[in-house]
């Protein structure tokens, strides 16, 4: 029952409703008394020949008053409870996809995001169970058996009662020692749905790549081995929760027998007549439900008491990234400053970054390179609050990044990052994505200054083609420059395009360039490359080699010196010549 106190918080706000549902339960079960009785009176009616048409007539329309009524408080309690437990399910996704969105980096390298959707699906209708059918059965097994029970004393015989209900203890011992295995079971079922959702997720995200490689023969037998896996768990939790069913069947069973011996001994005695009897034994029947519904509530408690927990636990995770109480809520403008001393990812040993200093003046651009791994895009995660564990500080217009509230800072920038993510709408929605009111004409206005524009209207849609799944339909070039437009669409104080140029080719990287600086004239701008000639019209350019500043300087004067990034410079040049990439 500890879900039940878990939930206790929610159970508290919507009282009301449950009160109302539980009171219709409390109505059904005092309408159902009214048949047995009826039945047992039209028995012994027959059997002593008082029957008359008129008598059976008033019994009828007893009856169906009392199915009316039944319908009545039923729909009365289904509504409430149901609707509490539908009301439950919408908090709780809401609460969970929230803490999702407030979540740092950190957090989703640590959780994949299989697991998170198994929590965010499986977990969450196992607890609205619990607020639904928990609630009915824990409710409903209460009242319909106390009722019944009461009723089985004052209509027919107390003593006839006592024994019938001896082997109920039974009941109980076997839901207490069942439900303990029950518990662990399910959290062992969830975890295995979890690894099963993660694997499944992975192989359709990465399915290109699978048959590019040719290894769907060895994936397919990876995911045969977590489904055998996970199908022994959940027969292991079927095994337990089966054997529920069978010892409340033999538990009924016994009631049966002693009602049947021992009422049978009262009506030769003439201590109940035999409509009495008959009554009794419906009223036994009316006790099937209950005795199932115990079985029933455990199966869903336990279930729910394990999804709530792993629940919890996500949701007790905090992010790295906390805006201060008095964060700065005016926009980011002016010079950007980086003085970092150190800073070293989780869990790394060697630091990524070290004693990096610059600083990039308003309207300015500002262009890094280096080799792959060499900090370029640590620098810009940096810039958007990815990470806020490291010595020293950035600052935008004198103020430390960190004492500006997200909103405002993220709202100055406009990011396109290596990995471009499309939306699985229309290339037009996919552009105005921060604002869906803008028109069209700004929609092509961004495209054109992207390059992207002649493209679409060759789409057999145009800016109405739905690009698939992260943009499954087009090429790399146009998903970069979709993402550039988007970015564009926001006229952003500070553009970010990280390595975002990589997949078109030269002519169009300079055009790009060129409407960007155009459109861009007093706005400041931030391109990561390896290709140099992205960068060669920026205002300075700094050469990143194991996480510091190797180089800085224009395009011109880091040719005079000479370094790595001229070496670089004429090598790429010289591939362009040869007609390579």
């Amino acid at each position: 029952m500890g879900i039940f106190k878990k939930l206790g918080w929610y159970f508290k706000q919507e009282y009301r409703r449950y009160l109302l549902g539980v009171t219709f339960l409390i109505l059904v079960a005092i309408v159902q008394i009214v048949p047995p009785k009826v039945i047992g009176t039209l028995v012994d009616l027959m059997d002593t020949k008082q029957l008359t048409a008129t008598k059976l007539v008033m019994w009828l329309i007893i009856l169906l008053a009392a199915a009316i009524l039944q319908y009545v408080f039923r729909y009365g309690w289904r509504t409430r409870i149901w609707g509490g437990a539908a009301k439950l399910e919408r908090t709780l996704r809401s609460r969970l996809f929230w803490h999702f969105m407030k979540m740092d980096t950190t957090f989703f390298q640590k959780h994949r995001t299989g697991d998170l959707m198994a929590h965010a699906t499986n977990d969450l209708t196992a607890i609205q169970q619990v607020a639904g059918a928990g609630i009915l059965t824990f409710a409903d097994s209460i009242i319909t058996g106390g009722t019944t029970i009461i009723a089985m004393v004052i209509f027919v015989d107390w003593r006839l009662t006592l024994m019938a209900l001896i082997p109920m203890p039974l009941l109980a011992v076997v839901s207490r020692r069942l439900g303990a295995h029950l518990h662990t079971a399910f959290g062992q079922s969830q975890a295995a749905f979890s690894r099963l959702n993660d694997k499944t997720q992975e192989s359709v995200s990465g399915i290109k790549v699978l048959k590019t490689f040719g290894q769907e023969a060895a994936d397919i037998d990876d995911f045969n081995v977590i489904v055998t896996k996970t199908v022994k768990i959940n027969k292991r939790v079927n095994l337990i929760d089966g054997l529920f069913d069978p010892s409340i069947s033999l538990i009924i069973g016994l009631t049966y027998i002693v009602t049947i011996i021992y009422g049978g001994t009262l009506v030769m005695n003439h201590s109940i007549s035999i409509g009495q009897l008959i009554s009794f034994i419906s009223y036994i029947a009316a006790l099937v439900w209950p005795m199932f519904a115990i079985g029933r509530l455990f199966n869903v408690l336990e279930r729910g008491n394990a999804s709530y927990d792993r629940v919890e636990e996500l949701l007790q995770e905090t992010s790295t990234i906390i805006e201060t109480p008095d964060a700065l809520q005016i926009p980011a403008t002016g010079d950007i400053n980086y003085a970092i001393q150190k800073f070293t990812y989780p869990g790394d040993q060697q630091p990524t970054l070290a004693n990096v200093s610059f600083t990039l003046q308003q309207g300015k651009t500002l262009g890094i390179v280096g080799k792959v791994g060499s900090g370029k895009t640590t620098l810009i995660k940096l810039l958007l609050r990815e990470y806020d564990q490291y010595q020293g500080k950035i600052e935008i217009n004198r103020h430390d990044i960190r004492d500006y509230s997200l909103d405002a800072l993220l709202d100055s920038i406009g990011y396109v990052p290596q990995d471009n993510f499309l939306f699985s709408t229309d290339v037009r929605d996919n552009i105005r994505f921060a604002d869906f009111e803008r028109d069209q004409a700004a929609v092509e206005a961004a495209a054109t200054s992207s390059a992207v524009h002649d493209d679409i209207l060759r789409f057999a849609q145009g800016y109405e083609t739905v690009v698939g799944e992260r943009g499954v339909s087009l090429s790399g070039g146009q998903k970069q420059r979709i993402a550039i437009a988007r970015a564009i669409m926001t006229d952003p104080e500070i553009l970010i395009l990280d390595d975002s140029l990589s997949a078109v080719d030269a002519k169009t990287e300079e055009a790009i360039l060129m409407n960007l600086k155009t459109l861009r004239a007093n706005q400041t701008t931030i391109i990561t490359a390896n290709r140099l000639s992205s960068v060669m019209h920026a205002d300075e350019i700094i050469v990143m080699d194991n996480g510091q500043i190797a180089e800085r300087g224009t395009h011109e004067a880091l040719l005079a010196a000479d370094g790595w990034y001229a070496k670089m410079w004429w090598k790429q040049q010289l591939n362009q010549a040869l007609g390579g990439v």
